[in-house]
């Protein structure tokens, strides 16, 4: 029997494609809770029907407590809330079989709904020298407990991503990205239909996957939004400032990658409403 491991994110679930669905406050986030917590629930549903033995579910949004607790399967427990050491990969581990990566997005700096890479004040992440979304950073640290990605949901610019860099990975595109916000999407009860599928396919060929490989040297370079953002990462033990706004550093292991990306993150976030406070619009 098999033990599933879901991260799941909000940006790439079928009927969101604006701003206003994904923040907390809008007018439109209430709906996109139901729909994520559906696609959840669809994934859970297959994985079961495969005949796996647990599954265990990571709010991967935001503030990471976007499901909603009370419509969630019984049979999968979910980790939420933040920081957490792992952030979007928190609680996978080498007791798992398989993960499956749902509701993923594009990268910064490339096209798709709501592409971005872990913060939307992020101009651009990259690996050894190559753009990265979170599904390759998160499919690293799963790489590191021997646990290869089966299922990846999304756009159709992130399912297309996902097919040249995780090895046998299934995909499912729910929706076709028209713009940063705007999207022609399926239905979110095809889409759950088909994620279903796939999430029992994938736990059902579960011992045919393998992981991504490991570079033994990782070298994380991150485009802040400001110099004063630039200026506070540069102070970060082990970080260093190479240009104006971008910063580097090297790591051994995706969960030291995952930490600086995470505090790079705060501190972004933290210099762009300083930014706001004193000039009352963010400036690069």
């Amino acid at each position: 029997m098999t033990n599933v491991y879901i991260s799941i994110d909000m940006e790439g679930v079928a009927g969101i494609a604006t701003m206003d669905q994904v923040s907390r406050g809008g007018h439109g986030y209430p709906l996109a809770q139901r729909l994520m917590t559906a696609e959840a629930n669809a994934a859970i549903e297959g994985a079961f029907a495969a005949g796996a033995r647990s599954v265990l579910v990571n709010d991967s949004h935001g503030a990471m407590d976007n499901l909603l607790h009370e419509e969630l399967d019984p049979r999968a427990r979910l980790i939420f809330g933040t920081p957490k050491l792992d952030c979007m990969a928190e609680g996978i581990s080498a007791e798992h079989d398989v993960a499956l990566f749902l509701g993923y997005h594009a990268a910064a700096g490339s096209p798709g709904v709501l592409a971005h890479t872990y913060s939307s004040h992020f101009y651009e992440v990259r690996l050894n020298g190559a753009i990265v979304s979170e599904a390759e950073v998160n499919a690293l640290q799963a790489a590191a407990v021997g646990v290869p990605v089966g299922l990846l949901t999304g756009d159709d610019v992130i399912c297309g991503v996902a097919g040249k860099v995780l090895p046998g990975v299934r995909t499912v595109a729910v929706k076709i990205a028209h713009g940063h916000t705007a999207a022609d999407s399926l239905s979110p009860a095809e889409a759950r239909r088909l994620i279903k599928e796939a999430a029992a396919e994938t736990v059902r060929s579960a011992g045919e996957l393998r992981p991504v490989e490991l570079p033994d040297v990782l070298e994380l370079e991150i485009d802040m939004p400001t110099t004063p953002a630039a200026e506070l990462g540069e102070l970060v033990p082990g970080v260093r400032r190479i240009a104006d706004k971008t910063l580097a550093a090297t790591f051994a292991t995706p969960r030291e990658v995952l930490g600086c990306v995470t505090t790079c993150y705060h501190l972004a976030a933290d210099a762009m409403i300083a930014r706001m406070a004193l000039y009352g619009r963010p400036t690069r």
